[in-house]
């Protein structure tokens, strides 16, 4: 038998290709092949009370973050106090350590409003001091028809300051009219129309009455509240602060109406401390610093408010009267040197 004829074999270069390829060599099954076994996973911790609480705790941080910013945010795009009121202030004191804060109420209507009054000249409604420091509040009512004389304008009732001349010359009217060395820091307007956003956003306040309320009339209605606990809209905080005629105490006078006013702002404070108002923070944030015009702006509204939480229920006084001259009340030297003491001092 012949012998076979010589050959040589020679192997082809692999393709660009080959390595994924089954059954070519260095293919996907050498890869596999060669593959060192993998690491074994972690095994995963057994869910604990400890961990429920750590990412609860995260969450609720971030959702106080996230409402922190909204409300910077939102007191930066609010509108401010007029120049006039900003220089009308007393630049001293500290949010934390102690301040005084005029809170004016305006009774300012829209002008396609059905109340009387609409679009004309707005008064103070409301005239409320506050002493305000981390973890202290103290606030003195003044009653909108108490005498005092407006600067350039002579003897008026103090509500009238602020239709002649705005924040800055209620500001200078309320120094003037309490004496005794009181120096206004900050000021705070509240208007009809922003104020029940605040509310609403909250979800409501609750107050508590020792009589029924049966109102005068507010744009044609009418406010009816029976006696006991009673959960208030925003527009029906409002009325109820506002009330100056109640049929089912036809001897109510002015100080019950600025006790009813100091009880819708502990309201407020009180409801921002329930859980409901922590799960609508994000949307109180936003509402706030809206419903105020001031000359604080961001941090410094924010400091307020974390003196208005932690400052408790805060004992209320109202500026009363010892006559009157038949349309304006007349208030005592000696309740105003009272007043300003319990302010600054506590006393």
């Amino acid at each position: 038998m012949a012998d076979e004829p010589e050959y040589t074999v020679y192997r082809s270069r692999r393709g660009p290709l080959s390595r994924f390829k089954r059954d070519e060599p260095g293919g996907l099954d050498d890869l596999r092949r060669d593959r060192r076994p993998a690491t074994p996973k972690r095994a995963r911790k057994p869910l604990s009370v400890g961990r429920v609480v750590k990412w609860v705790l995260v969450a609720a941080a971030a959702w106080v973050l996230l409402s922190s910013l909204i409300f910077l945010v939102s007191a930066q795009l609010a509108e401010h106090s007029s120049d006039q009121a900003e220089a009308a202030l007393t630049r001293s004191g500290s949010l934390m350590t102690g301040s005084n804060i005029l809170v004016i109420g305006s009774d300012a209507r829209p002008p396609d409003s059905k109340e009387p009054g609409a679009g004309g000249p707005a008064r103070s409604d409301s005239i409320i001091l506050m002493h305000v420091a981390f973890g202290s509040v103290r606030k003195v009512s003044i009653l909108r028809d108490s005498q005092a004389n407006i600067p350039g304008h002579g003897v008026q009732k103090i509500n009238a300051a602020y239709a002649l001349g705005g924040a800055g010359l209620t500001i200078q009217t309320v120094e003037q009219f309490m004496g005794n060395g009181l120096k206004i820091n900050h000021v705070l307007e509240i208007n009809f129309e922003n104020f029940p956003k605040l509310i609403d956003a909250m979800g409501g306040i609750t107050v508590n009455l020792k009589r029924c309320i049966h109102s005068n009339r507010f744009g044609g209605r009418v406010l009816i509240l029976h006696r006991g606990e009673q959960h208030l809209t925003g527009h029906q905080a409002l009325q109820y602060s506002r009330v100056r005629e109640n049929k089912c105490a036809p001897n109510e006078d002015d100080r019950a109406r600025a006790k009813r006013q100091q009880q819708v702002v502990s309201a407020i404070r009180s409801r921002l401390l329930s859980p409901a108002a922590f799960v609508r923070l994000p949307w109180i944030s936003w509402a706030a610093p809206r419903t105020v015009r001031s000359d604080m702006r961001g941090p410094g509204l924010s400091a307020l408010f974390l003196d208005l939480v932690t400052g408790g229920g805060g004992r209320a006084k109202v500026l009363l009267p010892s006559g009157s001259n038949g349309t304006q009340l007349i208030v005592s030297d000696a309740s105003k040197r009272r007043a300003v003491d319990y302010l600054e001092n506590g006393r």
